[in-house]
């Protein structure tokens, strides 16, 4: 008799059935592998000849160029030899001030502002000297190679040559330079008495990815130009003295002497106010001597700036009677002082664009002067029309553009342009 069997009582549970996961569940679990597309593209930029990949850095902006430099050691390699030949400018710096009251109403004490920065366009870096707290008890006085020169705010006696304070905006580097030691000069004490201390300026840059640098105090010993050279390296300073520059003899009132340098065509220059000629410095071998100005210069030489071409060629302009001249330097036997006039053009409808400025004459000849050629825009000058404003004027579309603040001050004068120090620290040779 077959038995029959049932389901026991405390058996074993039933098997479950194990669940096969569907298709989007694998597809969301397991990462997805790279496209073919992009495998090509980047296998495509890996394969670039060297000549190929130089002439993509070329065709880009310069933001773009140094952003690849950074992609690895060879785009690096190949863009450092894509880059232009000239430092770019990065805006200006200068000491805003308030419109002044056009003459002859008296002028009024001025307030000094602290030193700001414009930058040239939006995209540009928004400098400032905040890094450097110390900065407001200085003024600016000199710019060159990436470097900003500032002097003592407070006035000190002419026979005392001060601190200087040197500034590197990009890179938020900084060094105060003592006065130089009395015993810098031999027989100091025999000069002391009769020194007028003129300016100091920025005489070079040993490295741009260091804060290496010369710099010079600019002083009359004796109706003599004299210059004490300081240099910079490694937070280290040391001055030397150089010897009278016996054959260059100031026969005027040292006072007339512009205190701030003009960096131009490879020298440096200090104007001579009411006077016809300046006096110059060669860098490389540290020797004073007189340039004249041109023989046909309007009015009274007080108002003549010298700067230079966009194509690097000495040049002096003057904004007189309405009229704006410019000579350039040239050594032929027909020239004017060794200058000879390249421009000459009107400018009264240009004036007429300006609001409020007077019409007559005289009232434009008193309040209307040149103070800079535009070293950031060397087809550009700096005209102060006082009391109207100070403007950028381009002689190549005839137009003036006002220069002022956000808080609705206008530009100090001197206006300095700031260059990047160049070529960029990451791409300079050690």
């Amino acid at each position: 008799m077959t038995r029959k069997t049932g389901k026991k009582r405390g058996g074993s549970k039933p098997k479950t059935k194990t669940k096969t996961p569907t298709s989007s569940a694998l597809r969301d679990s397991v990462p997805t592998p790279p496209s073919v597309e992009v495998e090509q593209e980047a296998a495509a930029i890996d394969v670039l000849t060297v000549d190929v990949l130089r002439t993509i850095l070329r065709r880009i902006s310069l933001a773009d160029l140094l952003r690849a430099a950074l992609a690895s050691h060879r785009w690096r390699r190949v863009a450092a030899c894509c880059l232009p030949p000239a430092p770019p400018l990065l805006g200006y710096f200068f000491h805003p001030v308030k419109t002044p009251s056009p003459l002859p109403i008296p002028e009024t004490e001025r307030i000094r502002y602290d030193a700001v920065f414009a930058p040239l366009h939006a995209s540009s870096p928004r400098l400032s000297l905040d890094f450097a707290p110390d900065a407001s008890r200085f003024n600016l006085h000199d710019c060159h190679q990436g470097l900003l020169l500032l002097e003592p705010s407070v006035e000190l006696p002419k026979t005392i040559l001060p601190r200087l304070l040197v500034l590197d905006p990009a890179t938020h580097r900084r060094a105060l330079l003592p006065p130089p030691p009395r015993d810098t000069v031999p027989d100091d004490h025999r000069w002391r008495r009769s020194r007028f201390y003129v300016g100091s300026a920025l005489l070079s840059r040993a490295h741009p990815s260091k804060l290496c640098f010369e710099a010079i105090c600019f002083a009359i010993d004796d109706r003599h130009p004299r210059a004490w050279v300081a240099s910079f390296n490694n937070g280290e300073c040391s001055w030397r003295a150089l010897p009278l520059a016996e054959q260059v003899v100031v026969n005027f009132d040292p006072w007339w002497f512009e205190s701030r340098c003009v960096h131009a065509a490879g020298k440096m220059y200090w104007h001579i106010c009411n006077s016809a000629r300046l006096i110059a410095l060669d860098p490389a071998t540290l020797q004073f001597s007189y340039l004249p100005a041109p023989e046909d210069l309007p009015g009274n030489y007080s108002c003549y700036r010298i700067g230079e071409t966009p194509e690097g060629r000495l040049c002096i302009v003057t904004v007189e009677e309405q009229v704006m001249r410019l000579w350039v330097r040239v050594e032929t036997r027909r020239s004017n002082n060794g200058w000879v006039l390249k421009t000459e053009m009107g400018l009264s409808r240009v004036y007429d664009t300006v609001p409020g400025l007077p019409r007559d004459m005289k009232s434009r000849i008193t309040n209307i002067w040149v103070t800079d050629i535009d070293a950031g825009n060397k087809t550009k000058l700096f005209i102060q029309m006082k009391g109207y404003g100070r403007y950028s004027f381009d002689p190549t579309t005839r137009k003036l553009e006002r220069l002022v603040t956000t808080g609705r001050k206008e530009y100090g004068d001197p206006i300095w342009a700031y260059f990047l120090a160049w070529p960029p620290a990451f791409l300079a040779q050690e």
